[in-house]
C-alpha cells in the first residue's frame, strides 16, 4: 500500500474531534435515559393490553406480538432512510430526530383507548424513532477505530443498564398506579435524552461532497454473499431475542403465581440486564484484540445454550439463575456485531451501514413477537425458548460459515484480511 494511500487511511481513522469522548459520555447518558424509559413500559405491554380490553389470554399474546411487530416495522421501513440522510445531514440531527420524536408518540400511548390505537402509535413510534442505531452511528463517526470495539461496548452499558433500571422502577409503578403512567414518563425521559444530545454532543460534519475516504460500503467489505448472511443473522438474532418477548411476562405471571407479576418480571429482565452490561462492558475491550467476529460467534452460540434450559423451568428461582447465565453469554453480541461493521465500513458510509443492518434487525423485531405470540397461543409458553435458542444457535453459524469481512477491521482478524482489503 502505497505511503499516500496509507496516510489517507490514517486520517480516516482520526477522530474528526479531538474532544470526542464528550460526545460519547453525552450520547452514553441520553442513551441510558432512552433505554430506562423505554423499558419503563415495554415488558408490560401484555398486560395494557389486557387493560384495553383483550381477556383471553392466547389473545393477549397474539396482540402484544401485534403491537411489538407494528413499531419492527415503522423501524425495518425508515431505517435505511434515516440512516442516509444521516450520512447527508448529520449524525446528530437525527438522533435529536428519533428522540423527540419517539418522546412525542410514546407519552400518547398512555392515552390509547383501544388495542388498536395502540397498534397504530406502535407503527408510527417505530419510523419515527430508532435511537440504538443514531446512537452508534454518531458515537462510531467520532471514535478513533482502534477503539470502537470497546466504545461500542461502553455503548451497550447504557441500553443494558437502562433495561435493568426500567423494568425494576416500571414495574412498580405499574402494579402501584396502573400501565398508563409508565408511558408518561418514558416521554419525559426522551424529551431530556433529547436536549442531553442537543446540548452536550458535538458533531464536526463532513458533506459526503468533502469526504474522500474511499467509500468502502457493507458489500465492497462482505460481498454480495458475505452481505446477505450479515444481513441474515442480523434479522436472525433479532428475531430469536424478541420471540418471547411477547410471552415472558405471562410465562413468569405463571412461575410466580400471579403475585405482582410486573414487579418480578422487572426484576428478572433486571438481573439479566445487569449481568449482559456487565458482560459487554469486558468482553467489548478484549474484542478489539481477539476479534469482533471471533467474540460474535461465542456470544452467540453461548446464547443459545442458556435459553433452551428455559423451557424446563419450575421456580422463580432456577429462572433468575438462567437470566444471570443468559445476560453473561448474550452481552458481548451486540457491541461486537456494531463494532464489525464500523471498523470495516468508511467512515462517510456509517449511516447507510448501519441503517441497513438495523432494517435487517428490525425485521427480526417485528416478525419474532407476532411468531412467538402465535406459536404460544397454539403450543403453550415453554416451546417459545426451544426455538429461541435454535435461532440463536443458527445465526451463530451463518456467522461462522459465511460472514467473513475483507477488510482489516480489528486488530486480531488482520491477519484474516484479503491483500486487497485496503484497496
Amino acid at each position: 500500500m502505497g505511503t499516500a494511500e496509507t496516510r489517507q487511511r490514517e486520517q480516516a481513522d482520526e477522530p474528526p474531534d479531538p474532544h470526542w469522548q464528550r460526545t460519547v459520555y453525552a450520547v452514553w447518558f441520553a442513551h441510558l435515559l432512552a433505554a430506562i424509559g423505554f423499558s419503563f413500559v415495554m415488558p408490560f405491554l401484555p398486560f395494557f393490553v389486557r387493560d384495553l380490553g383483550v381477556t383471553d389470554d392466547r389473545m393477549v399474546g397474539v396482540w402484544a406480538g401485534a403491537a411489538m411487530t407494528a413499531a419492527g416495522l415503522g423501524l425495518t421501513i425508515f431505517q435505511p432512510i434515516w440512516g442516509a440522510l444521516a450520512d447527508r445531514y448529520g449524525r446528530k440531527l437525527m438522533l435529536q430526530r428519533a428522540m423527540f420524536g419517539g418522546a412525542i408518540m410514546i407519552a400518547l400511548m398512555g392515552l390509547a383507548q383501544n388495542v388498536h390505537q395502540l397498534v397504530v402509535m406502535r407503527l408510527i413510534q417505530g419510523a419515527l424513532t430508532g435511537t440504538g442505531t443514531a446512537c452508534n452511528t454518531l458515537v462510531a463517526s467520532v471514535t478513533p477505530r482502534a477503539r470502537l470495539g470497546f466504545t461500542m461496548g461502553v455503548m451497550q452499558t447504557a441500553m443494558i443498564g437502562g433495561n435493568s433500571i426500567g423494568p425494576w422502577l416500571g414495574g412498580a409503578v405499574a402494579d402501584s398506579y396502573g400501565y398508563r403512567i409508565p408511558f408518561y414518563v418514558c416521554g419525559v425521559l426522551w424529551a431530556v435524552a433529547g436536549f442531553v444530545v442537543l446540548f452536550g454532543a458535538r458533531e464536526r460534519f463532513v458533506p459526503p461532497s468533502q469526504c474522500a475516504n474511499g467509500n468502502h460500503g457493507l458489500r465492497q467489505v462482505f460481498g454480495g454473499k458475505g452481505l446477505a448472511a450479515l444481513l441474515t443473522a442480523f434479522f436472525l438474532a433479532a428475531f430469536a431475542i424478541t420471540f418471547v418477548g411477547p410471552i415472558f411476562p405471562l410465562f413468569v405471571e405463571r412461575i410466580a403465581g400471579g403475585a405482582r407479576a410486573a414487579t418480578v418480571t422487572g426484576q428478572l429482565m433486571g438481573v439479566g440486564g445487569l449481568a449482559a452490561g456487565i458482560s459487554c462492558l469486558i468482553i467489548g475491550r478484549f474484542s478489539d484484540r481477539l476479534g469482533h467476529r471471533r467474540v460474535l460467534i461465542a456470544s452467540t452460540a453461548g446464547s443459545a445454550l442458556f435459553s433452551i434450559p428455559h423451557a424446563i423451568v419450575q421456580t422463580l428461582s432456577q429462572l433468575f439463575g438462567l437470566r444471570i447465565a443468559w445476560g453473561l453469554a448474550s452481552g458481548g453480541g451486540s457491541p461486537a456485531m456494531n463494532a464489525m461493521i464500523g471498523t470495516s465500513v468508511s467512515p462517510d458510509m456509517y449511516g447507510r451501514a448501519f441503517g441497513l443492518t438495523t432494517s435487517a434487525m428490525c425485521l427480526g423485531f417485528a416478525l419474532g413477537p407476532l411468531m412467538g405470540g402465535l406459536m404460544a397461543s397454539a403450543t403453550g409458553l415453554r416451546w417459545p425458548f426451544v426455538v429461541m435458542g435454535l435461532l440463536q444457535l443458527g445465526t451463530a453459524v451463518v456467522i461462522a460459515l459465511y460472514v467473513r469481512p475483507n477488510g482489516a477491521a480489528a486488530p486480531a482478524e488482520q491477519d484474516e484480511a484479503e491483500p486487497t482489503a485496503a484497496k
